[in-house]
């Protein structure tokens, strides 16, 4: 496996698989990775012939008072778990690569973007649009694999990619989870112990809130105000949103009758998480 940290090599490197007929499939990470991560990239090998797994911390999707400068970094662990996985590059670029100084073009969306975590983070898909589609010029993958729990990123680039015509396939993957439930995630390294039994309160009251809903109740708010009130229980937890929306529109609804996202973000301490399920009917 092999490290690459500019845009001219790794294009070159693809340019020559796709000579040689091969397939190519993007994992994009900011690093850090987890078994969450892993089941990305076990999927991405098995589908096809070359993985490229991209590891970079985007600057541009973190607000001015989020924690890009502790977000956690181990290339050096990221490696093993890649090669282990049998990914064939890591591209990690550092930002003035992706970034140069006069950069000044984006990828914005004015659907899908308003709501949930984009309420309370106005900047951050606009962020995600922008270094994907770079990613996704650079590389010119058959396919690109996303984690179910950034459900709201899934449907994004999922409408990015076809409202831009990209030549290329979005496959979402599901959300992996600890033997006790909490999501896999790279900010659960933050939770002190006492936070991180606390942070159990979300898979829980999103699990409660699933099974109201597959016992027959449609109701939208009864289950938010479901999910709400487990949640609020916990001394330890803020919430910052419990909302169910339609799936993949993330439209609101009031009425649970086809296919939904219920989706939480809850601040546990200083750390925030997010956890959803979806129902298709």
């Amino acid at each position: 496996m092999k490290i690459v940290d500019n845009v001219k090599e790794i294009r070159n490197i693809v340019k020559e698989w796709k000579a040689d007929g091969l397939t190519v499939g993007l994992v994009p990470t900011m690093g850090y990775l987890h078994e969450g991560h892993k089941s990305l990239i076990d999927r991405a090998v098995a589908e096809n012939d070359r993985v490229v797994v991209s590891d970079f911390v985007n600057p541009m999707q973190f607000g001015p008072k989020e924690d890009l400068a502790t977000y956690p970094r181990d290339l050096e662990m990221d490696s093993a778990l890649c090669e282990a996985a049998g990914a064939h590059i890591i591209f990690h670029p550092e930002p003035d690569e992706m970034y140069h100084d006069d950069f000044s073009s984006f990828v914005d969306m004015n659907t899908l973007t308003s709501g949930l975590c984009g309420k309370t983070r106005p900047i951050h898909f606009r962020g995600v649009c922008t270094v994907l589609a770079k990613l996704f010029n650079i590389v010119q993958p058959d396919k690109a694999y996303f984690g179910q729990k950034d459900a709201q990123q899934l449907a994004v680039v999922t409408h990015m990619v076809n409202d831009l015509n990209f030549n290329l396939e979005i496959i979402g993957c599901p959300i992996i989870r600890e033997k006790d439930g909490l999501a896999k995630s790279s900010r659960n390294t933050y939770l002190s112990v006492e936070e991180r039994q606390a942070a159990l309160v979300l898979s829980k009251s999103l699990k409660n809130g699933k099974a109201l809903i597959e016992s027959g109740e449609t109701n939208a708010k009864k289950v938010i105000k479901s999910i709400y009130d487990e949640i609020s229980a916990e001394p330890l937890a803020k919430i910052d949103y419990v909302e169910i929306v339609s799936w993949p529109t993330l439209e609101e609804v009031d009425t649970i009758d086809s296919d939904i996202l219920c989706a939480i973000a809850v601040y546990i301490g200083k750390v925030r998480l997010i956890d959803n399920f979806i129902i298709k009917k």
